[in-house]
């Protein structure tokens, strides 16, 4: 039976710039990296001057988007660090970068698993927001039950997933912003300071250690091209997204990162989290100092459903990258379909939803912790997967406006903030695999073994890519054009 060519195109013109927004802001979880990855960013880090660390790594990836954005406008594909890369640096290029892409977004949401279980087994269980009267069960058994949902709403349409993230990152934002106006407004035990902005603060401790923390809870900004596809008016809704997203994620960052430092007392701080039994209480610890009771159960009832809001926007993002690559047969060809009523990659979205499933069974059998092993083995994987992705699209977009000339944006778009911030991806891309033991608290084999797969990943998807090359030169040479 033939399918006509529309049963196989995502949902056109459903995605606004709010819309691609949240799906990108939800990625990012950002109370789940406000109770939980900065903290780990101070104790690790360099503790007070985490605040500008943030700042930093926000200029970093706005100068990486200048490059991103201007090529966005000429080429739209849901898989969209293959496609750039495609159109840059040549297909087999491309089908690497699409293998890395596809180990990074299923390592990410497969790894979020872990801490949505342990989060919502804290939360609900006895001594959680229930009291005596919580519900105990294993961590795994709430993964599974998020697993479930996940997979049903990526299965349906978009707009539903977008609706429901909507809601989800709202309320986040604003019980944060709720409890940094209450430490505001106390003024903390040493008074409000800007010291956290200096040099001086920064270069304390562990810069380098903080930065790619700090790096890590970024992550998932550059999804906004995976969308566009989806969206109204892709060539101007896309870069306003991804610019949008950089700058409400690092300011929120920076702000909330300050005002727990000043709840704690600079000089504080470091003493603080390191008498804490988990460094994630430390936003428990301020909401009850300086916010009460009800402001810290919903931060509670909230962390749950920031990591869900991640898990729906990560599997999105990996089920459109299957989609992609069965339509343009770098994967087998059934993934390169489309639901027909609802337009969803449904079958990249079971694909997926399987893997998860599989993954989660391996954690569960062998016993491994939801979050020392799952969560921060996967996702630093996924982080430095990224990271990669990012540094090859930079040089991807100078050879595209090079070999393009005529579409070129200008020096500063299409040469220097391109080569700026793939040199600065590169240093950043080789300090994450250096320290990535410690980053992840993972034995060294485990060090050593988790960074290579993100180079056999990409060494996979160039031979599959070089393959196609021989079988099919009409098929590899429309590899990664726009849509």
């Amino acid at each position: 039976m033939t399918e006509s060519s529309s049963t196989n195109k995502l949902q056109r013109d459903a995605l606004g710039v709010a819309a691609v927004t949240f799906f990108v802001v939800s990625a990012a979880a950002p109370l789940t990296a406000v109770a939980g990855g900065y903290p780990i960013a101070m104790l690790l880090g360099n503790g007070t001057g985490v605040p500008l660390a943030v700042l930093l790594v926000m200029a970093i990836l706005l100068i990486f988007s200048v490059g991103y954005t201007a090529m966005a406008r000429h080429i739209s594909n849901a898989g969209s660090f293959y496609a750039f890369t495609t159109r840059g640096l040549g297909g087999v290029m491309g089908g690497g970068a699409a293998y890395i892409a596809v180990l990074a977004y299923n390592a990410m949401q497969i790894g979020l698993y872990g801490l949505f279980g342990a989060v919502t087994a804290g939360v609900l269980g006895d001594g959680g927001v229930f009291g005596e009267h919580g519900v105990n069960m294993p961590w795994w058994v709430w993964a599974l039950a998020a697993w479930l949902l996940v997979g049903i709403f990526g299965y349906l349409k978009i707009d539903l997933s977008a609706k429901v993230l909507a809601v989800l990152v709202a309320a986040e934002y604003i019980i944060v912003v709720i409890l940094d106006f209450a430490i505001l407004g106390n003024g903390g035990p040493e008074g409000i300071t800007t010291t956290s902005f200096t040099p001086t603060a920064f270069m304390a401790g562990e810069p380098i250690i903080g930065m790619l923390l700090c790096f890590a809870a970024f992550m998932g900004f550059e999804a906004t091209t995976i969308y566009a596809e989806e969206a109204r008016d892709p060539e101007r809704t896309v870069p306003r997204a991804t610019y949008l997203s950089v700058l409400v994620i690092g300011i929120f960052y920076a702000f909330s990162t300050w005002c727990m430092v000043i709840g704690a007392g600079e000089s504080k701080l470091m003493e603080t989290l390191g008498g804490l039994p988990d460094p994630t209480l430390f936003i428990f610890t301020l909401s009850e100092q300086y916010a009460g009771g009800l402001v810290t159960q919903i931060i509670s009832v909230l962390l749950i459903s920031s990591v869900f809001a991640a898990l729906l926007a990560f599997h999105n993002a990996a089920a459109r990258y299957f989609y992609v690559l069965g339509r343009e047969g770098l994967l087998p060809a059934g993934l390169g379909r489309t639901h027909d009523e609802h337009k969803s990659p449904h079958i990249g979205s079971v694909l997926q939803t399987v893997l998860g499933v599989v993954v989660l069974a391996i954690f569960i059998i062998t016993a491994q912790d939801p979050v020392l092993g799952l969560f921060a083995w996967l996702t630093n994987l996924a982080t430095l997967s990224v990271i990669t992705l990012m540094a090859i699209v930079s040089f991807a977009v100078m050879a595209f406006f090079s070999r393009n000339a005529t579409l070129s944006p200008g020096a500063f778009k299409g040469v220097i903030a391109p080569l700026v911030a793939g040199i600065l991806l590169a240093i950043i891309g080789f300090l994450v695999v250096t320290h990535f033991d410690v980053l992840t608290g993972a034995s060294p084999a485990l060090a050593i073994g988790l960074p290579i797969l993100v180079p056999i990943a990409g060494v996979l998807g160039a031979v599959v890519a070089s393959r196609l090359k021989q079988s099919s030169a009409a098929r590899f040479a429309k590899l990664g054009a726009g849509q």
